[in-house]
């Protein structure tokens, strides 16, 4: 009887997760309506709704997904309701894993508690391709986690590949929408093909390395065949700041460029050292074309190529305090509400905009350390080095490698000191410490901890889902 009632508990507090989730979901979904926008999202949303061309500037995928969902429900809206759903639907699905393999009420609610700390809500409805990648990578780890809790259990080998799949599309889709959280994916990658394989072979890595290579090529290919983005030659962009915050002005005076450019950059660079300008020179200080960079690039390119190796000191300490600038400076920690535009969208709740500015201005002024870049970092390489002997520790670690490799990855790319390039290292990193604590906590004494577990027709303890056990069937007989 005793029992019953435990298993009926248990599904219950499965229900009541989902409800919470649902609650949040749809709480997030209202406070941020229609989506909170920056200028860069306006641009994104111009080209979905067919104002303005589609370039490559910004990710094209993004504002293509835009343009489905505008088609399909008639409102530029449903871009910030499909965020809240894939965000809170990973959360869920770590939550409800959590509970599965720990059996603490306390532990998968706090997961999706995580939702609700200001590093991380403060984001969660803003059209950006940065909240984009993050809820991408979180859904990925998702499965991942599926993977973790189904590793004890007779698996048929296409839930097996489905749930594989599904990751991999999660993972392409963050890679599509920021280029360079492909140093943040890998790691998660690695997580999810042994999460599901718990001994893979040579001929499993090489099937799971082909379908992503695929999953990014195809679509990639098709967008550039199919929508024909207009070229813009966007990554121009960060040579143009070494250019003229390395190099002198009489320097760029002699550049061996077309003259026009080299008159651009002579008062770009006198421009940014009079304004103070230290990064993002092409919207602070440079007199832009109305087509971007693309007719600028090779000259930029050149030059940068020809110069950089002669000024490698000059260029290590600009690099090097831009990226302390993001460790220890990191502004733009929220959006508030939309940016002024034509397009006839602004926020649909003010009051409810204004609480959550107060929340997220607030807890960010008494607990700075939450929105700085090196709070982060430092956490990553905690979560790296200790992630404990537990049965999160294999997650643990590569959310604190993502996370680390993640910010890294900016040192040589960054346009600004914005928060928004650590809120995937933010999240993950939350995550991270959150499964430290259920591994390190005492184990509850209840019946999902004392009582064996069914898995198909073998019967396991239930707290072993994600201990060492030999290798399944069908992975003995796969070749190495």
């Amino acid at each position: 009887m005793g029992r019953n009632m435990w298993f009926q508990g248990e599904k219950l507090w499965s229900w009541g997760l989902a409800a919470v989730a649902v609650v949040c979901c749809l709480g997030t979904t209202v406070v941020f309506a229609p989506g909170y926008m920056s200028p860069d999202s306006i641009e994104q949303l111009r080209q979905a709704m067919g104002r303005t061309p589609l370039t490559d500037w910004h990710p094209p995928v993004l504002s293509l997904v835009w343009r489905a969902l505008i088609a399909v429900t008639g409102t530029p809206s449903s871009m910030a309701v499909l965020q809240s759903v894939v965000f809170w639907g990973a959360l869920w699905v770590v939550a409800w894993c959590v509970w599965d393999l720990t059996a603490s009420r306390a532990g998968s609610l706090a997961v999706l508690g995580i939702g609700l700390t200001p590093p991380v809500l403060t984001f969660v409805g803003v059209v950006w391709k940065d909240v984009h990648a993050a809820a991408a990578l979180l859904a990925a780890c998702a499965v991942a986690f599926v993977g973790l809790r189904l590793r004890g259990r007779d698996v048929p080998p296409a839930l097996r590949w489905g749930l594989f799949g599904l990751g991999v599309l999660f993972l392409a889709y963050a890679m599509l929408v920021r280029k360079n959280v492909f140093l943040a994916a890998i790691p998660l990658f690695v997580l999810l093909v042994l999460a599901l394989w718990r001994a893979p072979g040579r001929r499993i890595w090489a099937l799971c390395v082909a379908a992503l290579v695929a999953a990014l090529v195809v679509p990639a290919v098709a967008i550039s065949r199919i929508a024909h983005p207009v070229e813009t030659r966007q990554g121009a962009q960060i040579m143009l700041d070494d250019l003229v915050h390395v190099l002198t002005v009489e320097e760029l005076r002699s550049a061996d460029v077309p003259p026009d450019l080299r008159n651009r950059l002579v008062a770009a660079a006198e421009k940014c050292r009079s304004v103070g300008a230290l990064s993002d020179a092409y919207w602070a200080c440079y007199e832009r074309r109305p087509d971007g960079m693309a007719r600028d690039a090779d000259g930029i390119t050149s030059l940068w190529l020809s110069e950089m190796g002669s000024h490698a000191p000059g260029y290590l300490q600009y690099r090097l305090r831009l990226f302390t600038g993001l460790l220890f400076e990191t502004g733009y920690p929220y959006q508030a509400g939309v940016f002024p535009n034509d397009l006839g969208i602004e926020v649909a709740h003010p009051r409810l905009a204004a609480g959550l500015g107060a929340y997220i201005g607030g807890m960010g002024a008494d607990l700075r350390p939450l929105f700085r870049g090196w709070f982060w970092l430092a956490v990553a390489l905690f979560l790296t080095v200790r992630p404990g002997r537990g049965r999160f520790s294999l997650p643990i670690r590569a959310l604190g490698v993502s996370s680390m490799a993640y910010v890294l990855g900016y040192l040589p790319i960054m346009p600004a000191t914005n928060y928004r390039y650590v809120y995937w290292s933010a999240l993950a990193c939350t995550l991270g410490l959150l499964l430290l604590w259920l591994d390190r906590r005492p184990t509850a004494s209840t019946p999902a901890a004392s009582e064996p577990a069914r898995t198909g027709s073998v019967v396991t303890p239930a707290g072993a889902v994600t201990a060492h056990h030999p290798a399944e069937p069908e992975e003995q007989h796969q070749p190495r």
